[in-house]
């Protein structure tokens, strides 16, 4: 499988690019919005990525910010970029927010993880124990649903040029028994056959680490080729909302999270021995 552009980069790009024609011109969002005849807001909502820039606003903005030829059929080419479709939106039900579109494009994730495997590396049956006991709701359909878009991410993984993907388990999250012994003993052994490819590094995190820089949670980095055009990004989540983190300290202080976890964390080989050892210890 090939990596296609992602509407949600082409977007970010988008609202970038324009916040850097307005800076240049000197004129606050306030401003254009009215030399333009828009809602005040409307200019901020655009930058922030609050609201979509729609076909019929480029032209004035462009004018108004004096882009060249060249920086108006790059700009216009993000925006038709933008308002494609990426595989994701046909679960708009079921996927809610962004991250999967700024998922798609990453060169690197790191995540840590402190109650369950990284979605990439789950199995089947693990996928659905875990949406049983989240959406205690949900009828078959939708559960069927939220399974097939969380397996569809997977094949980032197997796409031609995949990402690296660094992972730092908490080793609760990895002695917890989900969906049962076989379905654990399953996504288990899933792990130690993912420490053995090449794009992928998994640490885990021992108990007796002790405490360590991420006792509030979870987190996503996600890297991209070019740092100046896709600066990197942070993804905060769990059951009931999402969080997504793009300034530069901000990032920079999870990137130095992440570090001091990989050094708490047992070695890449060590780990794959632990996992070993603790599926052989699920019991039946």
């Amino acid at each position: 499988m090939a990596q296609v552009p992602s509407p949600t980069i082409r977007a970010r790009r988008l609202r970038r690019e324009l916040r850097r024609l307005r800076d240049r011109t000197g004129h606050t969002a306030e401003e254009v919005a009215k030399i333009l005849g828009w809602h005040r807001t409307k200019v901020i909502r655009f930058e922030l990525g609050h609201s979509r820039v729609m076909p019929k606003d480029m032209p004035p903005l462009l004018d108004l910010y004096d882009a060249s030829e060249g920086e108006r059929e790059s700009l216009n080419a993000l925006l038709r970029q933008s308002r494609q479709k990426g595989w994701w939106s046909a679960y708009g039900d079921v996927l809610p927010d962004d991250f999967v579109g700024f998922e798609a494009e990453a060169t690197s994730i790191s995540a840590f993880e402190c109650l369950y495997v990284p979605g990439l590396l789950q199995t089947e049956e693990y996928v659905r124990a875990i949406v049983r006991a989240g959406r205690s709701t949900a009828d078959q359909d939708e559960t069927d649903r939220v399974v097939a878009a969380r397996l569809a991410r997977k094949a980032l993984l197997s796409r031609d040029l995949p990402p690296s993907l660094w992972a730092v388990l908490d080793e609760a999250a990895v002695r917890r028994v989900v969906g049962g012994p076989k379905v654990m003993r399953a996504q288990l052994t899933r792990l130690t056959e993912a420490c053995a490819m090449p794009s992928v590094e998994i640490q885990v995190l021992p108990f007796s680490a002790g405490a360590h820089a991420a006792m509030a949670g979870a987190f996503t980095l996600l890297d991209y080729a070019d740092p100046l055009l896709d600066p990197a990004v942070v993804y905060l989540s769990n059951d009931s909302s999402t969080l997504l983190l793009e300034e530069d300290r901000q990032v920079a202080r999870y990137k130095l999270m992440f570090d001091h976890l990989r050094a708490k964390a047992l070695d890449p080989d060590r780990s794959a021995d632990l996992l070993a050892r603790i599926a052989a210890e699920v019991p039946d």
